[in-house]
């Protein structure tokens, strides 16, 4: 399918500072639709390619950015949400219906990281990040067993929607946060110093978190803080990366919004579909792909993606 190119600058300024970063020459291109959920995008540099998550049609796709071309990247998926690639190039995949985070290895084998804490089922893997010492880190809210939608529906065998950390060497499971209604998505600072973690609990708690945390992170995957960074102001927080200067983009319910370190939101990229999770990918890094409900978009903007996303 070829690449739609979506009217004017989508972007709003809020803040000076966000004009030095949005391109008002490049539009939002729209790269493919027909998806019921998208999510979880994850960018292959190697092969110039992007997969990303079609939840519930139980399918990851795969576009292609030599040609624009799409294809079926894996299908059945076991309803994988988000996605990352590690330091070796690999995908590694939160599953709902498999409730587990995986790996796919190079020859295409899936090797599962974790299914299970204390012996328990996970509830649902939702996102992925992995950081620079190899450790995997994970969220693990309900949403794959609410309903059968996204998953199957069942019991959550832990109780508690907690974020964990996989050990490298071991592989052991660790919990690192159990404070949360529905941890959803998660990003580490450039320097890997600060850990970003998104709470969606507004979906199941009336007027619950709808926000994002930020831990500083200690020797062992020891997590200290956890205050309010910022709170959405259009729908919820989903997914979101992190920028070479430290910048937050996230998905909200009217598109991509940027804030500062600080925590100013200074600008959005706008999207005519609820945005549940982005990445930056492209040559230089400076093409942020974003998943939109049904579609799949793309815009050029004038900074890149941290080197560890």
């Amino acid at each position: 399918m070829s690449e739609a190119q979506l009217g004017a600058p989508p972007f709003e300024v809020i803040d000076k500072r966000f004009a030095a970063l949005v391109n008002g020459v490049a539009k939002l291109e729209r790269l493919y639709t027909g998806c019921r959920w998208a999510e979880g995008p994850a960018y292959f540099a190697a092969g110039r390619y992007l997969v990303w998550s079609d939840i519930p049609n139980n399918r990851i796709m795969r576009w292609d950015e030599t040609d624009g071309s799409v294809s079926v990247f894996r299908e059945p998926s076991n309803n994988t949400n988000g996605h990352t690639v590690d330091r070796q190039g690999r995908l590694v995949s939160c599953e709902h219906l498999g409730r587990r985070v995986s790996r796919t290895e190079f020859d295409g084998r899936i090797t599962v990281l974790a299914d299970r804490y204390q012996g328990k089922k996970l509830n649902s893997p939702n996102d992925v990040v992995v950081k620079s010492d190899g450790s995997v880190w994970f969220t693990d809210p309900a949403y794959g067993i609410d309903w059968d939608y996204e998953g199957e529906r069942a019991e959550s065998e832990i109780g508690r929607c907690n974020v964990y950390r996989i050990d490298p060497a071991s592989g052991d499971v660790a919990l690192v946060a159990d404070d949360f209604e529905r941890p959803n998505g998660l990003a580490f600072s450039p320097d890997e110093s600060k850990l970003y973690i998104a709470d969606t609990g507004a979906t199941h708690v009336e007027d619950g978190p709808r926000h994002i945390r930020v831990f500083n992170v200690g020797e062992g995957g020891k997590l200290k803080g956890g205050e309010v960074f910022a709170t959405c102001t259009a729908g919820l927080f989903d997914g979101f990366r992190v920028d070479e200067d430290g910048r937050i983009w996230t998905s909200a319910a009217d598109g991509v919004h940027c804030y500062e370190p600080d925590g100013t939101l200074i600008g959005k990229i706008r999207v005519p579909e609820v945005v549940a999770n982005v990445c930056f990918g492209g040559l230089r890094r400076n093409r942020l792909f974003i998943c939109g409900t049904t579609s799949l978009y793309s815009y050029y903007t004038l900074v890149r993606g941290a080197k560890t996303y």
